[in-house]
């Protein structure tokens, strides 16, 4: 994965008045952590990153005015409940070389048996890989699978240095027949359809004795 570049100013004021006025200003509050320095509080360009932000494993190069340059992995990303937008950002330090555990999403390529279902049971696996070369996703062809068929995370193929960090045996994707559908109450006692009387009106004479 290409490292996405970033020009980054730190940020001297706090809290949720320069917060709004940064994101009117389209830009985006952030704080880097990591390698045991103080948190650093930053202003990102909003559009670019929130481009980057689509892929959640993104190796960001940011350009920290008067710092030069600082490798960093998002490590939470808070969103506008209603409009989905990108409201502050949680970095992580990292540096080249550095091994790092991240969760990384599952996709599914090709269609299962016509007679089965297919279930992601799991959308994300945990791997260990060098942070300058997380993988975005990976892949697993479910094409002409037959109903009770499970592959697990260790069944899942990785890239070259990327190493399993979730349980072996998680299921992940799951294959089975589908369900057929439950009687109605009626079928279930052997009844069949039950007949419909109409509504007795006031003065008919029903069940009268002579």
């Amino acid at each position: 994965m290409a490292d996405v570049t970033l020009s980054a100013t730190t940020r001297t004021e706090f809290g949720k008045g320069p917060a709004r006025r940064l994101r009117r200003d389209h830009q985006i509050p952030a704080v880097l952590y990591g390698h045991g320095v103080d948190p650093a509080h930053l202003a990102l360009p909003g559009h670019e990153t929130a481009l980057a932000l689509k892929n959640p494993n993104v190796l960001l190069s940011l350009l920290v005015e008067g710092q030069g340059e600082q490798l960093a992995l998002p490590k939470a990303i808070q969103r506008d409940p209603l409009l989905g937008t990108v409201e502050h950002v949680d970095l992580i330090a990292v540096r080249r070389g550095e091994q790092v555990v991240v969760d990384i999403p599952v996709h599914t390529v090709g269609d299962p048996d016509s007679a089965a279902v297919l279930t992601l049971e799991n959308s994300t696996i945990a791997v260990r890989a060098d942070a300058a070369a997380l993988p975005s996703d990976v892949t697993v062809d479910v094409d002409g699978l037959t109903a009770g068929t499970t592959i697990t995370a260790a069944e899942i193929t990785l890239p070259v240095g990327v190493e399993l960090v979730t349980e072996p045996e998680m299921a992940v994707v799951v294959v089975s027949a589908p369900q057929a559908e439950a009687p109605s109450e009626g079928e279930e006692a052997g009844l069949g359809e039950l007949p419909t009387f109409g509504q007795v009106q006031a003065g008919d004479d029903v069940g009268e004795q002579g």
